[in-house]
């Protein structure tokens, strides 16, 4: 222990060590909502002066310290929700949050430590790096159910470098903000020109072959669409004396917008169980057609019989352009049940143990029971619905692994209500931007309190309504055809053309070495 505190102080003196916390706090400028995304290459160019060809230790506690400003500026958002809905003592719930922060920086720390390792036995550092940083982030997005959010990738939703999210995805951005930063950290540390000559020559190749090779286009149809935003308070939303104000009120902000091909309400719009709810979407459903349209919405279906409890979209009205039919009735297949569950949210790890320590643990609605991986697209007026429920969106190979070919729109509900008026809404609205274009594919996205947007990959353009308000948007959709290589292919190529250079870096950096 003696060892540690000693440790600790010493490290407290070092510059470098504030120059790392610096560099990671500084990461959070160049994401959303400042979107400042120059200064992602400021930040990990200096992450990697600061580790350049260190030893094993001293680069792994330089990654951990640029992962505690990374991530404690990053998602400082997640202690609105804490301290507001998790009924903890203020110390209690900071506690938690630096614990959080704490695990989320040992995946930067590892990367370094793994990259260390590599260039002492090898001789080669760059090509470890990333390596090393894309097992690293994988991992984070796997582990104790994942958490992806705030890869350096996203820096780039709005850069020029956005160009290669079609065919690299956010996985290859990353990569490409960590190689760009490579170069920098060379030229200003060693006056070295080659490796930025050589990176901007190939990027600027790539962007050409990208610019020419385009398999995506409007295709010259339009959908219409009337996103319904309801502004519910979170305290209210699960008061059962609020289940009917709620309801009526998302019915009487759409009466006046049943014209749209598709009217599309928030994350769990209705708050009552589904079972419960069967004579107001019979409603809904006759509604609808008669005006001959269709509704997704978002509702909470608990299964009796199984005690399964799934949060749920349901298409309400027409299936396809020509049905002159309703479609609902309670568990119709055209529906989506959320599969990636938000820890402490929507399901507790040893709820047994943790739910009577505080409320935090025993949120309202959080057993929910995960749904199909793969499923199929929803369908309404004839339109087919790529469908992801509010912390799916930040998964991106489970939002390809629901795509297809006939995909007309990347459709996300949410309810960002949980974090205030904090920066977390504008990066959970950066992310859902990233998948679609990555996919190619308009981006329809309605929540609770905002950001309530449409967003076009093509054209970058984006429609949205203010947050905090109670309101409707209503616009056209540019539908896209094509598919774009990410769709058709995912990250493998890139895993393999990274591992083939890695290991011919190691080589020819060994045999040099040993020369």
């Amino acid at each position: 222990m003696a060892k540690i505190l000693t440790r600790l102080k010493h490290s407290l003196k070092d510059i470098k060590t504030w120059l790392a916390l610096v560099a990671g706090l500084v990461l959070t400028f160049a994401y959303a909502p400042f979107s400042f995304w120059p200064l992602a290459f400021v930040s990990v160019a200096t992450l990697c002066a600061l580790t350049y060809k260190q030893p094993t230790k001293t680069a792994a506690w330089y990654g951990f310290v640029f992962g505690l400003g990374w991530f404690g500026a990053g998602i400082s958002w997640v202690h609105v929700s804490i301290s507001q809905f998790g009924g903890l003592p203020i110390i209690a719930s900071i506690a938690l949050m630096a614990l959080l922060v704490c695990y989320l920086a040992l995946y930067p720390a590892l990367a370094l430590a793994m990259t260390g390792w590599a260039y002492k036995r090898t001789g080669s550092w760059f090509a470890p790096l990333l390596l090393s940083f894309a097992c690293a982030e994988w991992l984070r997005g796997k582990l104790l159910t994942g958490f992806p959010w705030l890869s350096f990738g996203y820096t780039q939703t709005d850069s020029p470098l956005n160009l290669f999210a079609s065919l690299t995805g956010e996985f290859g951005l990353s990569l490409i903000v960590i190689t760009l930063s490579y170069g920098i950290c060379t030229l200003v540390r060693e006056r070295r020109w080659a490796p930025m000559c050589s990176i901007s020559l190939v990027l600027a190749l790539a962007a050409l072959f990208v610019q020419w090779w385009h398999p995506n286009s409007h295709t010259g149809k339009h959908l219409s669409v009337a996103l319904v935003q309801g502004n519910i308070k979170q305290s209210m939303r699960w008061e059962p004396e609020n289940f009917w104000p709620t309801m009526l009120k998302y019915q009487d902000m759409t009466r006046k917008h049943w014209n749209a091909d598709l009217v599309v309400w928030p994350e769990a719009a209705i708050p009552e169980l589904e079972v419960h709810a069967n004579q107001f979407l019979q409603s809904l459903d006759a509604a609808a057609v008669f005006n001959n349209t269709a509704l997704i919405t978002g509702i909470v279906d608990y299964q009796y019989d199984t005690r399964t409890i799934y949060n749920t979209l349901v298409v309400v009205g027409k299936e396809q352009a020509d049905s002159s039919e309703g479609q609902y009735q309670y568990l119709h297949r055209n529906r989506y049940r959320k599969h990636q569950l938000l820890p402490i949210g929507e399901f507790v790890p040893f709820e047994d143990w943790l739910r009577p320590l505080a409320p935090l643990f025993d949120l309202p609605m959080s057993s929910f029971t995960r749904g199909e991986r793969v499923q199929k697209n929803l369908v309404a007026n004839g339109y087919h619905i790529l469908p992801a429920i509010c912390y799916e969106i930040a998964f991106p190979d489970l939002v390809r692994a629901n795509y297809r070919s006939d995909s007309d729109i990347l459709f996300t509900v949410s309810n960002d209500a949980w974090f205030g008026d904090s920066h977390g809404p504008h990066q959970h609205m950066q992310i859902s931007r990233m998948r679609a274009l990555e996919l190619m594919r308009p981006l329809v996205r309605v929540t609770n309190t905002g950001v309530t947007a449409v967003y076009d990959p093509l054209s970058e353009k984006q429609i949205s309504l203010a947050q905090f308000t109670d309101d409707v948007l209503v616009t056209d959709v540019h539908l896209i055809g094509g598919n774009s290589f990410y769709a058709r292919h995912g990250t493998w190529p890139w895993w393999t053309i990274l591992v083939i250079f890695t290991l011919a870096s190691v080589i020819w950096s060994y045999r040099k070495k040993g020369a």
